[in-house]
């Protein structure tokens, strides 16, 4: 379940389906991702085709999901729960 974001643009598109802040053209993509976060009990759920899913380096432990271009959506998990959910260009 998403317990909680990082970016307030990202948690407007999830609670209303829309936010300016964010390009439309990547709302499909990021809500398709976030609707699979939102159900997975486990991060490894999220190892799903065109995802990219994979770990990042640091502490506390971060994973990330491809979007579109350079932006993914990164996130901690911990007990069955997605938490601190970004949109980020980190490459």
């Amino acid at each position: 379940m998403l317990k909680s974001f990082r970016n307030k643009a990202l948690a407007e598109l999830w609670s209303s389906g829309s936010s300016r802040k964010i390009d439309g053209r990547l709302h499909e993509r990021i809500l398709r991702r976030l609707d699979r976060l939102d159900v997975a009990t486990a991060v490894k759920q999220m190892d799903v085709p065109g995802f990219d899913f994979h770990p990042l380096h640091g502490k506390p432990q971060r994973y990330s999901v491809h979007v579109n271009g350079p932006w993914c959506l990164t996130f901690e998990f911990e007990g069955g729960d997605a938490l601190r959910v970004d949109l980020e260009q980190y490459h």
